[in-house]
């Protein structure tokens, strides 16, 4: 049984009769006299309902944050251990990520420490995937960095990608540079090469063939600065994460 009253604003406790099965068609007469005063105040409802009463209420007192307080941010879940992501990394990116990602688990597809270090090997674990990725490099310098993409890399004639598309750094500070709109160099896939946004003669993040070496200029397609110390940058580690 369900105490009405408690169910106003002003009560945060919710009480629950149970009773005995053999017990209930007494209750019930009890609570269907409308002479009674009990039956004003309570009804007979399942256990179901029960468990749902009460988490949407505490889901409404959770909810009931003072104009001084923020809604405490909440981490994805990372489905295998990150060697490069630190919880603060994946806030911050996690907060700037497109509303369409939120609430979704990580998944690892790509790692050199695992697969290796080979662009092929790359578009090989991407080859039945669709869906956004996440690109984290850390240079020999230790700076984090990388590319949310719209769409996962692969082998392409033409660039592709939406303007979800942004670079990032840790640097140490968190710096997103999301997509201009100048042009449409967003994500092009080559055999030997891995571009991430163009123009002004430069990309915005290069990697060979190896993912050993890499470059990262200001480009037009996102207005960036370097993303790691040196333009020119040597890949300690790199990972590619799927957010479905």
């Amino acid at each position: 049984m369900y105490n009405k009253d408690n169910n106003s604003r002003h009560h945060k406790k919710i009480r629950y009769l149970v009773g005995k099965k053999d017990k209930l068609a007494v209750i019930d007469e009890l609570f269907h006299n409308p002479s009674s005063l009990i039956a004003k105040n309570w009804e007979i409802i399942t256990v179901k309902d029960a468990v749902t009463r009460r988490q949407s209420v505490c889901s409404s007192e959770e909810g009931n944050h003072s104009d001084d307080e923020e809604p405490e941010d909440l981490c994805p879940v990372l489905r295998d251990h990150s060697q490069l992501l630190s919880d603060h990394h994946i806030q911050s990116l996690a907060n700037h990520m497109p509303a369409r990602t939120q609430g979704y688990p990580w998944n690892l597809v790509y790692s050199t420490a695992i697969h290796g270090t080979s662009l092929k090997t790359l578009y090989r674990q991407m080859a039945h995937i669709d869906c956004p990725v996440l690109l984290v490099i850390k240079d020999m310098d230790n700076k984090v960095f990388g590319a949310f993409c719209s769409h996962p890399f692969r082998v392409s004639n033409y660039c592709y990608g939406t303007g979800e598309t942004f670079l990032y750094s840790f640097n140490p500070e968190y710096k997103a540079y999301r997509w201009s709109g100048e042009n449409s160099y967003i994500v092009r896939g080559h055999l030997d090469s891995l571009q991430i946004g163009g123009g002004g003669g430069h990309f915005g993040l290069w990697l060979d063939s190896d993912l050993y070496h890499g470059a990262s200029y200001a480009c037009h397609t996102f207005n960036n600065q370097p993303l790691s110390t040196q333009q020119d940058f040597k890949v300690q580690d790199l990972e590619v994460w799927t957010v479905q």
